[in-house]
């Protein structure tokens, strides 16, 4: 068999592992028939049963060393990108305890619930606790309270003089 037939089939194998939900098999065996295909065209093959003897060989080799590695690192590979759970939103209408309003979060509005005890005002950051469809179901966030900085010893208490009453007194 001409050398890019097997290159054409091993590229037509992984298209189809890329376009069809598998548990990785096809890919292994267009990478065989790839390894085969630049084999052949450097002339390092032989008759037709050697190169499909490889062919096999090689495949399975491959699909027996990386498959369960492969599949692993498909499936564990952090958490999904569209998790919306702890994430910040804006309330857009105001959403009172067990009320529906409306929330902005990435720049899209969504249907906002609460089942908190106070009144989400429009404006506020809020948390969002779990997603039901498009629904988000959000808490308030509790304002942030700076520490009051202590005021100098020296400080005027009072109006201060402005710049022309303050030039009479220096006169």
């Amino acid at each position: 068999m001409a050398w890019w037939i097997w290159v054409l089939g091993g590229l037509g194998l992984l298209l189809v592992e890329v376009t069809t939900p598998g548990g990785f098999f096809a890919v292994f065996f267009g990478a065989g028939a790839l390894l085969v295909g630049g084999a052949k065209a450097l002339g390092w093959t032989g008759p037709a049963w050697l190169e499909f003897l490889a062919f096999t060989a090689l495949s399975v080799s491959l699909l027996i060393a990386f498959r369960r590695d492969l599949r692993r690192l498909a499936l564990h590979s952090g958490p999904p990108v569209d998790r919306l759970e702890g994430e910040q939103a804006v309330v857009v209408d105001a959403v009172a305890p067990g009320g529906v309003g409306r929330a902005e979060l990435r720049g899209s509005t969504w249907t906002a619930r609460t089942d908190g005890p106070s009144v989400l005002e429009r404006g506020r950051r809020c948390r969002i606790e779990r997603v039901d469809g498009l629904t988000l179901w959000v808490r308030g966030e509790e304002p942030q309270v700076a520490d009051a900085a202590p005021e100098p010893e020296d400080a005027v208490v009072g109006p201060r003089p402005s710049a022309r009453e303050a030039s009479v007194k220096g006169d």
